[in-house]
C-alpha cells in the first residue's frame, strides 16, 4: 500500500466531498473516519453540512476519549471505535445512506456482488446486521460482532451501510463498488432474471494477466499532449457523472499507427493526472508504469478497425443492468438514440479477457458499441469527445428503458423512420 501523505482532514474532507457529489449521501447523513499511527480516530462531525464541509470541522478522537475540533464528533463514533477494535487491519470506516443500499436495507436483503466480478472483487466478504437505535452501544456491538466475523461491506437493516478498508481509499473504493452493484441490480430485476457469475468465471477475469515489456518514450509531441488532457478531462467527467467507476474501467485514444494512449491500472480513474495515461507503441508499454489489464482489447480494436480513433470499457448503471440480463437493448426508441449508437450488440462473458483480438470481431461501423456480458459496456468513437457522447447517450437511453417498464410497452421507431434516419445521416 502506497505511504500516506495526505493529512486525514484533507483525506475525509475531499472523499465526504466526492460521496455528497456522487449524491450517495445527505446533508446530515453518513460519516467517514480514518484511525491513524498513533491510535487517534478522526473522524466527520456531529450536525455539520456535508455538502459544505471544510478541514477544520473533521473531529481527532484520542484513545482517552478527548477530543479536538469545533464540534463533536459524529454520534456514530461508537460504532466507528467497536470496528477498529474488533479488526486492526481496518483502518478507516465509511457509513453512509445511498440509494441502492438503502433499498436492500429497508427490503432486509443483500446485492450479490457477483454479477459483476470486480465488485465481488472489491467488496469482499458482505453480511446483514439486525437494526439497532443510531449512536446506541448496541449497534456498535452489532456491526463489530459482523466485522469480528471477517465482514468486510455491511448492510445495516433499515439503516445504511458499513464499510471497512486498510485505507480511506480502499473503504471508498468497497464502499462504490457495493453501492454500483446494489443498484445494477435493481436497474436489472427490472428489465428481466439478473445473471450472476459462478467461481471459473469470477476466476476467469482475476487470474488474466498483461505482460509487456517497456520502452523509454521520446519528448511528447503536441498532439500526444492534447490527447493526454481530454483524456483526463473525459475520465474525470466520466467519474462524475457516474458512468465509470474509480476502480475499473479504461479510456483510450489513437495517437498513430500502432500507437495509443490508455488509462494505468489500479490508480483511481477520478484522480489521474495527465503524466498517469500509458503510452503503447507497438505493444511495448512506456518505461515505469502499468497499463490497463484491457490494453490487448483496445490493440486489437485499433488494429481491425482503422476508422476508431478512441475506445472506453465503462460501467453505468443501467447500460450495465442490461449486460447483466438477457433483455433486448434497442435504441430504435428517438432518432438521436438510433444515429449515435445504431445497432447494440451483446458479446459473450470473457471475449474481452482474452488476448487472441477476437474482441475486434464484435465491432463495426454499423455496431459501434457493444454490451459485455456482466461487464459494463464497450464504446467507440473517431475521437474522444465521440466516444464519450456515444457513452453518454448509451447511459441515458438505458435509464430511459429501463423506466418505460414501469409504464408499458415501448414503441419503437417503424423501418420507414430507420430508412429516413440512415439517408438523412448518411448512415449504412
Amino acid at each position: 500500500m502506497p505511504r500516506p501523505l495526505l493529512h486525514p482532514r484533507d483525506e475525509i474532507m475531499q472523499t465526504m466531498e466526492r460521496i455528497y457529489r456522487y449524491r450517495m449521501t445527505t446533508t446530515s447523513g453518513g460519516n467517514l473516519s480514518i484511525k491513524d499511527e498513533t491510535g487517534d480516530v478522526w473522524i466527520t462531525p456531529a450536525r455539520v453540512d456535508k455538502g459544505s464541509l471544510t478541514r477544520g470541522d473533521i473531529v481527532r478522537v484520542r484513545p482517552d476519549g478527548s477530543t479536538e475540533g469545533p464540534h463533536p464528533p459524529s454520534s456514530e463514533f461508537p460504532f466507528h471505535r467497536a470496528v477498529y477494535e474488533a479488526r486492526a487491519d481496518v483502518r478507516s470506516v465509511v457509513h453512509a445512506h445511498p440509494v441502492g443500499l438503502v433499498a436492500f436495507s429497508v427490503c432486509g436483503r443483500m446485492p450479490d456482488t457477483r454479477l459483476f466480478h470486480q465488485a465481488h472483487s472489491v467488496c469482499g466478504h458482505v453480511d446483514f446486521a439486525p437494526y439497532a437505535l443510531p449512536g446506541s452501544e448496541k449497534l456498535g456491538a452489532n456491526i463489530a460482532e459482523r466485522f469480528a466475523a471477517g465482514c468486510d461491506s455491511l448492510i445495516l437493516e433499515n439503516h445504511g451501510v458499513v464499510v471497512g478498508g486498510e485505507s480511506l481509499s480502499h473503504a471508498f473504493q468497497r464502499f462504490e463498488a457495493f453501492e454500483f452493484a446494489a443498484r445494477t441490480l435493481v436497474a436489472g430485476r427490472q428489465l428481466g432474471d439478473v445473471r450472476s457469475l459462478d467461481d471459473a468465471q469470477l476466476a476467469r477475469a482475476r487470474t488474466r494477466s498483461v505482460a509487456l515489456d517497456s520502452f523509454e518514450p521520446p519528448t511528447a509531441t503536441a498532439e500526444e499532449r492534447e490527447l493526454r488532457r481530454q483524456l483526463r478531462s473525459f475520465v474525470r467527467r466520466g467519474c462524475r457523472q457516474r458512468l465509470l467507476i474509480s476502480t475499473e474501467g479504461s479510456f483510450s485514444a489513437r495517437l498513430g499507427d500502432d500507437e495509443f494512449l490508455i488509462t494505468p491500472t489500479q490508480k483511481d480513474r477520478e484522480s489521474l493526472e495527465i503524466d498517469d495515461f500509458v503510452l503503447v507503441r507497438g505493444g511495448i508499454r512506456e518505461r515505469g508504469k502499468k497499463a490497463s489489464r484491457a490494453v490487448f482489447a483496445h490493440r486489437a480494436v485499433y488494429q481491425e478497425h482503422p476508422h476508431v480513433g478512441a475506445v472506453v470499457f465503462a460501467h453505468p448503471v443501467h447500460a450495465t443492468a442490461f449486460s447483466v440480463t438477457n433483455a433486448t437493448f434497442d435504441a430504435r426508441t428517438i432518432p438521436e438514440s438510433y444515429v449515435f449508437l445504431r445497432d447494440v450488440g451483446r458479446v459473450p462473458y470473457g471475449v474481452q479477457y482474452e488476448n487472441d483480438g477476437s474482441i475486434a470481431d464484435h465491432v463495426s461501423a454499423s455496431s459501434p458499441v457493444m454490451l459485455l456480458e456482466n461487464d459494463g459496456v464497450l464504446v467507440t468513437g473517431a475521437d474522444p469527445l465521440d466516444a464519450f457522447d456515444r457513452l453518454e447517450v448509451l447511459e441515458s437511453t438505458a435509464e430511459a428503458l429501463v423506466a418505460a417498464r414501469a409504464l408499458g410497452e415501448v414503441s419503437t421507431m417503424s423501418q420507414d423512420v430507420i430508412d429516413e434516419l440512415n439517408d438523412a445521416f448518411g448512415l449504412d
